[in-house]
């Protein structure tokens, strides 16, 4: 990822991003069990008090271990795809065998039973890290949004709603990462005349931690800040956090 120092006013993000406590540590964002080594450089980095920072590597690991388990269709660390996953599938013989509990075949296909809770709370922490790191955007009331959903099980108008970039209505934070990485982009509007005319647009696009692994978009929109996660090309995420 590309380095970029965050000029908003500072004291928009003040504290862990996750309770506001003392961020007496620092964490990356996303975690890095959703990542393959070699990682990438310049991880976003957040604030974050102890006990936030530590609290969430179990499900962090439960989270991650669903994802490459589901794809492979089973909880064999010789099945999975991602080497650090088969591993902690190999070190942990109870998650192992949770997950595997979790299977079942019905007509012909493979489901699992997840616990939502779990997931839902790594999908908000991830969401509140980009949130700050991107957007200079505090998120530490409950999000009005959660979903998540397998990309290939989404129809085609909703996965190109997803998958879309956005043009930029408003700026958001002045100074903020999100704000510098906006692109120029030029469209052709034609008239009902037959006029053709091209405006310049900004447009936020999908920032890419790690091809395959994992991908975000963030978007301020005044009164909507919109998070949305991709983790292995599966499952596509999205939590948003209205303000009324």
């Amino acid at each position: 990822m590309k380095h970029l120092d965050s000029f908003a006013d500072y004291r928009l993000i003040v504290g862990c991003v996750y309770c506001g406590g003392v961020a007496a540590t620092r964490e990356h964002v996303p975690s890095k069990v959703f990542l393959d080594v070699p990682l990438p450089e310049n991880l976003p980095i957040v604030g974050a008090c102890r006990p936030c920072n530590n609290g969430f590597s179990l499900d962090e690991e439960y989270f991650a271990c669903l994802v490459e388990v589901v794809i492979a269709g089973s909880a064999d660390p010789e099945k999975i795809l991602r080497s650090s996953v088969a591993e902690i599938l190999r070190r942990a013989p109870a998650l192992r065998a949770k997950l595997e509990a979790a299977r079942s075949d019905q007509d012909g296909q493979t489901l699992f039973a997840i616990e939502e809770a779990r997931v839902k709370n790594v999908i908000v922490k991830l969401a509140r890290g980009h949130a700050a790191f991107e957007l200079s955007q505090p998120c530490k009331d409950e999000p009005t949004v959660v979903l998540h959903h397998p990309i290939a099980l989404l129809t085609d108008e909703q996965r190109d709603e997803f998958e879309s970039a956005e043009v930029a209505p408003v700026y958001g934070e002045i100074g903020s990462r999100g704000m510098q990485r906006m692109l120029v982009a030029q469209f052709n509007f034609q008239s009902e005349s037959g006029k053709t005319r091209t405006e310049g647009m900004m447009v936020n696009d999908w920032i890419d931690v790690q091809e395959g692994r994992y991908r975000y978009h963030a978007t301020d929109y005044g009164d909507l800040i919109q998070i949305k996660i991709v983790i292995s090309e599966y499952l596509a995420c999205l939590v948003e956090w209205k303000s009324y």
